[in-house]
């Protein structure tokens, strides 16, 4: 699936990921591919993806992340230090 993280400063990633974990204000989750439809809000938190079967991390201070046809937007409010 194609993920793009977004801050308003910039891209923080732009490519195809085979998952995702995400902290959603409910609590954390994980999206594949062919996942169904989704849009939550994220807390401050770990985003984990992997690429190539190598696991990226990204702390991010909130947001909130859509899901749709093998394709996530997520739109960080910022990048956390």
């Amino acid at each position: 699936m194609f993920l793009e993280i977004i801050t308003p400063e910039k891209t923080v990633f732009e490519g195809e990921v085979t998952i995702l974990s995400c902290p959603g204000a409910d609590g954390s989750f994980q999206v594949l591919n062919n996942h169904a439809p989704l849009i939550s809000l994220l807390k401050e938190g770990m985003v984990e993806y992997k690429v190539h079967d190598q696991r990226q991390k990204v702390k991010i201070t909130g947001g909130v992340v859509e899901v749709l046809k093998n394709k996530v937007i997520l739109l960080a409010d910022g990048i956390a230090a």
